[in-house]
């Protein structure tokens, strides 16, 4: 009796050792909490990638692969596929994490493998996730607006940096809402068919803010920008996109495969 609970304590173990080395971080906690830090790697596809044996270029994939098994604990990564749509790059990586040093361990493995050794690293953002700085002195009824549910599974990704004036962070909170009421009442008609993120990016990047995008609808965010680009806020824009990412959201495996063609 006393050897049959050992070995039930024993096969416990294992088995809580190996769901907890399974263990993935909480991909729905870090897409919607604060405090969140997100670093967006930007890469070109080398010429010697293609030049390899198919055999060679196999092994590489593997490896990729086993990088993203081995941090998923503590990242959260979505590949993203620019090739077709850009010149200055193949494909991007957007990494979560609640510490940056995470972020960091992850893609040094990644650019240290055979396929990672094989690209440029064309630009790289860096920012976190902040809890809603001017809508809580917003009118009730544009909050109620906010609240549209954002739409799923869209195919298109846009990432647009911003960065701000002197005069912008200079201004008074309260100067500062006002133009972001005007700034949201010139997108809310939107809601329903491009899902937004934004990054603060002050300190930790060249920039100020990283804003992300999906959107199945792609004449919709034309106009929203467009919208964007007629309000009072956007004088104080310093830049605004440069680079623009456009490109189309991709399961690794499949984005792995096109780019190994």
């Amino acid at each position: 009796m006393r050897n049959r609970s050992v070995l039930a304590l024993i096969a416990l173990a294992v088995v809580t050792f190996a769901q907890t080395a399974g263990a993935e971080v909480d991909r729905e906690k870090l897409s919607k909490e604060p405090g969140v830090y997100a670093t967006f790697a930007v890469f070109k596809v080398g010429d010697q990638w293609s030049q390899m044996e198919k055999e060679t270029r196999a092994g590489s994939v593997a490896d990729v692969k086993k990088i993203f098994e081995k941090h998923a604990d503590k990242v959260a990564v979505d590949a993203y596929l620019l090739r077709g749509l850009s010149e200055r790059a193949d494909f991007f990586l957007r990494v979560h994490s609640k510490e940056m040093l995470d972020n960091q361990n992850f893609l040094v493995d990644f650019m240290g493998t055979t396929f990672g050794k094989g690209l440029k690293n064309t630009d790289t953002f860096n920012g976190i996730t902040k809890a809603l700085n001017y809508v809580p002195k917003f009118p009730e009824d544009l909050k109620a607006e906010l609240k549209t549910p954002p739409p799923q599974g869209s195919p298109y990704v846009v990432v647009v940096p911003v960065r701000k004036d002197a005069d912008w962070w200079l201004m008074p909170q309260e100067a500062r809402t006002t133009l972001m009421k005007e700034h949201t009442d010139a997108t809310v008609v939107y809601l329903k068919t491009v899902k937004r993120k934004l990054y603060h990016s002050s300190g930790l990047d060249d920039l100020d803010f990283i804003t992300y995008f999906e959107t199945a609808k792609l004449d919709d965010f034309n106009n929203l920008v467009t919208a964007l680009l007629q309000v009072k806020e956007n004088h104080h824009n310093k830049q605004f996109g440069e680079p623009t990412l456009l490109g189309t959201i991709r399961p690794l495996d499949e984005m792995l495969e096109i780019l190994s063609r």
